[in-house]
């Protein structure tokens, strides 16, 4: 499978992020090596490689982790299919439509006065958008059999002891940039999480 084209910008964005596998500790590198080997072997195994990315609400961390793993796993050409849920549903963060187009993505709704509103994420002319909102972690159209369960905060590990039907449950947590809603910090603290996310779910594909 070939790899895609991205837009100028977000291509720019990403070889900055290639760059930077060395700001990643070696033990967070074995969390990420552990699932690129899932991905590896159900590809080995002609199957599809699917991921779900599990925050408490599905709003935040786990939206940027689908996202960012998408690209990478496009970009290297894997087929690779991500989702993202939570312990329960709110709504995918303004915060982060904003810093997702800080990187290139382009974002569009028609949905912007909904509660729960569904983002149209744009990455490439080569790929369909993805369509973003917030859900519970098995509910349609993420998978409920045959995917691996990557937790993305504590809570929502510590609240799911059991998520039915993944073949690895695997905990990659990463600091809320909500500490920072509000503040003059706010726009830094997000575009940190995303290039932190970014910079993990591409090292993690490149290991596939």
């Amino acid at each position: 499978m070939k790899g895609i084209s991205l837009y100028p910008e977000l291509s720019r964005f990403m070889d900055q992020r290639k760059a930077e596998f060395d700001q990643i500790p070696a033990s967070r590198k074995t969390e990420l090596e552990e699932v690129a080997a899932y991905v590896r072997q159900r590809l080995d195994a002609g199957g599809e490689a699917k991921l779900t990315f599990i925050c408490t609400h599905n709003s935040r961390r786990s939206h940027f982790s689908q996202i960012w793993a998408k690209v990478a796993a496009d970009v290297h050409g894997l087929g690779v299919t991500t989702f993202s849920g939570g312990t329960e549903a709110t709504a995918m963060n303004a915060r982060v439509v904003d810093s997702l187009r800080r990187s290139g993505f382009a974002v569009d709704t028609n949905h912007a006065g909904a509660d729960n509103p569904t983002y149209s994420v744009r990455y490439s002319g080569d790929a369909a958008p993805l369509e973003c909102f917030s859900k519970v972690f098995d509910q349609a159209p993420n998978p409920t059999a045959d995917y691996a369960a990557i937790m993305t905060c504590s809570s929502a590990d510590e609240a799911c002891p059991i998520v039915h039907g993944c073949d690895l449950r695997a905990p990659i947590r990463y600091e809320d940039p909500k500490v920072a809603d509000d503040t003059a910090d706010e726009a830094d603290i997000y575009d940190q999480r995303s290039r932190q996310i970014c910079r993990e779910m591409l090292y993690m594909m490149s290991g596939v």
